[in-house]
């Protein structure tokens, strides 16, 4: 009753202002879970057939912009409002979703990827704002608890339904991201702006000449920076989830054998692809959503009374045990235990990170620190993004290896089949090899070991957690 009670206090805005964010992950996470098959998948299996290495360019420049913005965002939110800077976050964000599946060539994707970053940049200090202002003293844990968990459900929505929305063409995942924004924009009509102090607006280049003030403040603060720097390496090897993972499940993973065990979940879950029945890629990076759905809260409570340097530590291992079981497996059941074991990692470490910055900052500059507590998240994206391209270029992309693997069996020379679309030659090669699609890939993934990739992100998570102990120890002394 006295739960209930709790959830009732909360007024509508609070709720609309979730809903919201429900709606946004919706789309984001179901554009951004197939992001990396579609950037690089051959054109002759409908995707746009870019380099790994253009990919891993794309998504670090992005996503590192999505997560620098905000600081601006939220001097921009407190000068027009939130309703206005709502209001042109979702038609930004819409317009972005929808020319990101209009073009083809490299620039304009990239350019209308970078729309989307914009929007989402300039509505992420809204939301969290509104959050902040509908929860009292006391709620707040609660609010925020409800908060995160809306996220993780937006994130698990987004993936499936993109996935059935790619059976009927790529085109309409992202048609349905841009029509789940604009649900956003019929809500707005319902949103409430929260009280705020009155204050004299100074000129915008005032509030420009605040940012930056306050950012010299932050970096003056050896400890803090440190700190952030070593966090880094937790997202540059957490964003491989979304960077790396699903290309190498589309490419090496048999995922057919959990197809073959979901009876009639299969039309939910499952899918055929060229008469082969398949989990796809997004399908499979939803299962550390949904553990986290499902185990957040008991997690959470588990290690209340843990230091959040040990939570984040232990958190930070666990990953990267994670990570560490994809250099052994190709069966889908084991990958799907990874990311089980990946999700329990992240409910360790992930929340605890403001916490953390919230205990270490000087108690009158709280929140200040706190607004800079994504800069680790934007570097992580920006050199994870970067590092995922360059290495799976030449350490994974099967269809690298195989064009090493036809030169070298003297079935064809490089000049022949450079520039030849990947999937019309790795069909044309089942022929001159005499092979199916199952023993051709066995047969690169043996030759040529493509998951020695994740042995240097789970390394980086050693690494992380190793310098994050010294950190503690010898820098703030526990």
């Amino acid at each position: 009753m006295k739960f209930l009670n709790s959830i009732n206090a909360f007024p509508k805005t609070f709720w609309i202002a979730n809903t919201m964010e429900l709606f946004e992950r919706w789309a984001y996470y179901g554009m951004f879970a197939v992001l990396s098959v579609y950037l690089t998948d051959p054109v002759s299996k409908g995707g746009l057939g870019f380099s790994q290495e253009q990919r891993g360019i794309m998504q670090a420049v992005v996503t590192g912009i999505l997560y620098l913005l905000p600081i601006a965002g939220g001097a921009i939110a407190d000068r027009f409002g939130f309703r206005k800077v709502l209001l042109a976050a979702f038609v930004t964000l819409a317009s972005g979703y929808f020319a990101m599946g209009q073009f083809h060539a490299y620039a304009p994707v990239f350019i209308s990827f970078l729309v989307v970053a914009v929007g989402g940049a300039i509505f992420k200090p809204v939301i969290v704002a509104t959050v902040s202002k509908t929860t009292a003293k006391g709620s707040d844990t609660l609010g925020f608890g409800i908060f995160y968990m809306i996220v993780n459900v937006g994130g698990f929505i987004g993936p499936w339904a993109a996935s059935k929305m790619r059976d009927i063409n790529w085109q309409y995942v992202f048609i349905m991201c841009s029509c789940v924004i604009l649900v956003n924009l019929i809500l707005l009509f319902f949103y409430r702006e929260p009280a705020k102090e009155e204050k004299i607006k100074e000129p915008f280049v005032k509030d420009i000449q605040q940012i930056i003030q306050n950012t010299l403040i932050v970096l003056k603060d050896l400890k803090f920076v440190l700190f952030l720097v070593i966090i880094i390496g937790f997202w540059m090897m957490y964003m491989q989830l979304f960077f790396t993972v699903p290309v190498y499940i589309a490419q090496w993973i048999d995922t057919s054998v959990i197809y073959n065990k979901l009876g009639f979940l299969k039309i939910v879950f499952g899918s055929v692809e060229e008469g082969r029945g398949l989990v796809r890629p997004e399908m499979m990076i939803n299962i550390p959503a949904f553990t986290i759905i499902l185990f957040q809260v008991m997690i959470s409570n588990f290690l209340s009374k843990v230091k959040p340097i040990r939570s984040m530590t232990i958190g930070i291992l666990v990953v990267a045990l994670a990570y560490f079981q994809f250099n052994f497996y190709v069966s889908g059941w084991f990958v799907a235990l990874a990311l089980i074991i990946l999700a329990f990692g992240e409910m360790a470490s992930s929340p605890r990170i403001q916490e953390y910055i919230s205990r270490i900052a000087p108690k009158e500059k709280v929140a200040l620190y706190m607004g800079y507590s994504f800069l680790p998240l934007a570097g992580g994206n920006i050199f994870g993004g970067l590092l995922s391209g360059k290495l799976y270029g030449s350490m994974s992309d099967k269809y690298y290896f195989l064009r090493q693997y036809l030169v070298e069996h003297n079935c064809n020379s490089m000049e022949e089949i450079t520039g030849m679309d990947d999937g019309i030659l790795f069909k044309d090669s089942l022929t001159t090899l005499g092979m199916d699609a199952g023993q051709l890939t066995r047969i690169l993934y043996d030759t040529y070991h493509p998951g020695n990739i994740w042995l240097i992100f789970a390394s980086i998570g050693l690494g992380t957690a190793i310098l994050l102990f010294v950190y503690n120890r010898f820098v703030l002394r526990d």
